[in-house]
């Protein structure tokens, strides 16, 4: 017997001031990072089940939800007097990887600057991937989904209407993403500016108690941490020591001239056209007409 047979479709009890999806009809979620979040789900073959929540995030049966370094909390009213507990966790990032991706972020102007102003651009997960720290879940195991419902389904209706919860809370304040993966707000941006302010500066790993400000661990003295200038001339040859030499050219090592980016993303960003311009069919055809660019592109 199927878990679909020994939990069959109830009706769940009305709550009063839950957290609704804003969106009332069609997708959730409206930014490039919710978007995203959502579709990393999806590749995850989580679609189909995804959308037994839909209804419950609309509904508002999502009493709670609080995004904390490592898990997200939330309390799920079903048709059970006591609301269900549902634990989503996604391990923090170690203090190496932030300190890369930190390092990483503050050689970037326009990216630093956009986040330094309370923005968060696309080139965020992709700086973020470059320096070995992965801002979304890269396979289903990344993720601890727990809910205290008796349905055996991965994800359960009540895990599912917290992703679409948790990707709206996304939309609203994009810095949470940063703080599931371990980093606060203030933290993180205050560290932006030392970097910032000090691009020259190289920094090593000390020994002693408590972590260095690079954000190695101490005691690592193994680790050598490259910042400023030193970062983006990593892999360029010595200049030639004869004096008569020294303005001949030095080879650079190959940096690409733009960042890579999915030929969809343009498109999960605009919202649906409607039925007269074609709708869902149209987004389709155009997906594929992206495709055939960016492969000619390449």
């Amino acid at each position: 017997m199927s878990s679909w047979d020994r939990y069959p479709t109830s009706k769940p009890r009305a709550v009063e001031g839950g957290l609704k999806a804003r969106s009332a009809r069609g997708d959730i979620g409206s930014s490039w990072w919710s978007k995203r979040f959502l579709a990393v789900l999806e590749s995850f073959a989580l679609g189909t089940r995804l959308t037994r929540g839909r209804a419950y995030a609309r509904k508002g049966q999502v009493i709670s939800l609080d995004v904390e370094p490592g898990v997200v909390h939330a309390a799920v009213q079903g048709s059970r007097v006591r609301p269900y507990q549902v634990t989503i966790s996604f391990a923090p990032l170690p203090a190496l990887a932030w300190a890369k991706a930190e390092i990483a972020l503050s050689e970037q102007a326009l990216p630093s600057a956009r986040l330094l102003a309370g923005e968060v651009p696309p080139e965020l997960e992709q700086i973020f991937a470059d320096a070995g720290a992965a801002l979304f879940p890269t396979t289903v195991r990344d993720l601890g989904q727990r809910c205290s419902c008796p349905d055996q389904q991965v994800p359960c209706k009540h895990l599912a209407a917290t992703f679409y919860l948790l990707a709206e809370a996304f939309d609203a304040d994009p810095f949470l993403i940063l703080r599931w993966r371990g980093r606060e707000r203030a933290d993180l941006l205050a560290r932006l500016r030392e970097l910032r302010s000090d691009a020259g500066a190289t920094d090593t790993g000390e020994t002693g108690a408590g972590a260095t400000d690079t954000g190695v661990p101490a005691g690592r003295s193994d680790i050598r941490v490259t910042a400023g200038a030193a970062l983006a001339l990593t892999g360029v040859a010595d200049p030639p020591a004869d004096v008569d030499r020294f303005w001949s050219a030095v080879p650079l090592p190959p940096r690409p001239a733009v960042l890579p980016v999915d030929a969809g993303l343009l498109l999960r960003q605009l919202p649906p056209p409607g039925a007269p311009l074609g709708g869902a069919a149209l987004v389709r055809r155009l997906q594929a007409v992206y495709e055939r660019f960016a492969a000619e592109a390449e």
